[in-house]
């Protein structure tokens, strides 16, 4: 008898041992999970979060019975979506603007943004040290990926960049962006010769590393393509690459028989449906993706309806970089009215080779272009508002917010690891009280923000808007005071 009581006891330990709870460190309760990839709301949901990463997604009463944890979210039927990827961010300004840049760090994260992709600006050792720093845990902010610095021309228009004059410089170049271990490469055009341009993408590619940048007018859209450039920023390029007489306004402009104005003319008169669907297949075929940056055109070619002096936001944007968007504001002021209305029309132009791309099977990437010079398009709230103007200029709201939570993620090939709430993806969350699948102004309406498994519920953000605003107040005052 007493041999069968230790035989029957034996056998039941593997179930009583299955049985037993096990321990999370946060557990989120009653949440309607939104399947990103597939457009649907799974709801009655729970997710368990160790460390950094998720560890389990299920039916609340199951999960409930299967983990524990010290920290309970009671979503209360909200809607839990991937952590938000802002694409195209800049930091710069110059080194007297470091804190003011480093302050946008939390209006990222308040904002359910938690990754950006840095795309370059002056300040490029700066942001590979809050690199680090964010990743080591001693610095609070949404994970950063960068290009460090830009690869350009001599004596170039911008700051913060790497010249090269040869193939030789290039090469250098590659290799100090390898030293500094950069996420992606960045090349710009304002004094690039164009043939370094393409030596620079192909070896950008040679070396293993995504290459991204301005596609210089003395070159095709496909030209730079073939070289190697992975993403191609800024709706404009794509619609450049829709032009029917793109190759010869290509060679005029290289042999300076036409200037910069008149190649812009002649692009706005050939842009050709056909040609440009044939374009955007073969951007899909290679898989190259594009990133429209719609907010920042648009405030700056409707700045005659709304100058945005009023904006609220102001308040959490430092004196110096307001500054510095006193540059495009004044450039804008000076128009006529033809040239008004021309840059009016050139938005929508430009905008409606958005459904386009989508209907060519290209993936479509939300970035903002928000930072120092880019007057009013603000870190933070612009990625909502980029992603308000996708669905306002022809995609559907699943659409918008794939890109602005798979797409990143498939570019830099770490889908396996971000882009949707699944066990082993990283516990970048943001819970909403609203669907954004039917509506994407959803995504403005933030409950909990959960960074790296760190829960920020609505006070905590709140208090992250309230400290860099107090910070704000603080430099606005001293600049008060320093002024003549």
């Amino acid at each position: 008898m007493f041999a069968r009581t230790l035989l029957s006891l034996a056998l039941a330990l593997p179930a009583i041992a299955q049985a037993a709870p096990q321990t999370a460190d946060v557990l989120i309760r009653h949440a309607v999970v939104i399947d990103v990839e597939h457009a649907r709301a799974i709801p009655g949901q729970s997710v368990a979060i160790r460390g950094d990463a998720i560890v389990a997604v299920g039916p609340d009463a199951a999960m409930q019975a299967q983990w524990t944890a010290a920290r309970q979210v009671e979503a209360a039927g909200r809607y839990l979506i991937p952590g938000l990827w802002d694409m195209h961010v800049h930091f710069g300004g110059g080194p007297a603007l470091v804190e003011e840049n480093k302050a946008l760090l939390p209006l990222y994260i308040a904002h359910g943004i938690t990754t950006v992709r840095d795309a370059s600006g002056d300040l490029p050792q700066q942001v590979l040290e809050w690199r680090g720093d964010i990743a080591a845990g001693t610095l609070f902010g949404p994970r950063l990926l960068t290009s460090g610095a830009k690869i350009e021309g001599i004596k170039p228009v911008w700051k913060g960049t790497l010249e090269v004059g040869s193939e030789a410089d290039v090469d250098a170049a590659i290799v100090q962006l390898q030293r500094d271990r950069v996420d992606f490469v960045k090349i710009t055009d304002s004094t690039l010769k164009p043939a370094l341009f393409l030596y620079a993408a192909r070896a950008a590619r040679k070396a293993g590393l995504k290459a991204s940048g301005h596609i210089p007018m003395a070159l095709t859209v496909e030209q730079a393509v073939d070289a190697g450039l992975a993403s191609i920023e800024h709706l404009d390029y794509a619609f450049k690459a829709g032009s029917r007489d793109e190759a010869a306004i290509a060679a005029d402009f290289a042999a300076g028989r036409i200037d910069r104005a008149q190649a812009n003319q002649r692009i706005d008169a050939s842009f050709d449906r056909p040609t440009a669907m044939a374009a955007y297949r073969d951007f899909a075929r290679r898989g190259v993706f594009v990133t429209p940056t719609l907010n920042g055109g648009r405030i700056l070619d409707f700045l005659d309806q709304d100058d945005h002096h009023a904006d609220p936001y102001l308040a959490y944007i430092g004196p110096g970089l307001r500054a510095t968007y006193a540059w495009r504001v004044e450039r804008a002021a000076k128009a006529t009215p033809a040239q008004i209305a021309a840059r009016h029309q050139h938005y929508h132009d430009v905008a409606a080779v958005l459904p386009m791309l989508q209907q060519a099977g290209v993936t479509i990437i939300a970035g903002t272009d928000a930072g120092f010079l880019n007057s009013f398009n603000f870190p933070g709230i612009g990625l909502h508002q980029e992603m308000q103007l996708f669905v306002r200029e022809g995609l559907t709201a699943p659409q918008a917010l794939a890109a602005a939570t798979r797409a990143g993620p498939a570019w830099f090939g770490t889908l396996d690891r971000y882009g949707a709430v699944e066990a082993g993806k990283a516990a970048d969350l943001v819970l909403l009280d609203a669907n954004p699948l039917q509506d994407i102004r959803a995504t403005e309406r933030i409950n909990t923000v959960i960074v790296r498994g760190t829960v920020l519920d609505r006070a905590a953000l709140d208090a992250l808007l309230q400290q860099v605003r107090g910070q704000v107040q603080q430099w606005n005052a001293e600049a008060a005071k320093a002024a003549p």
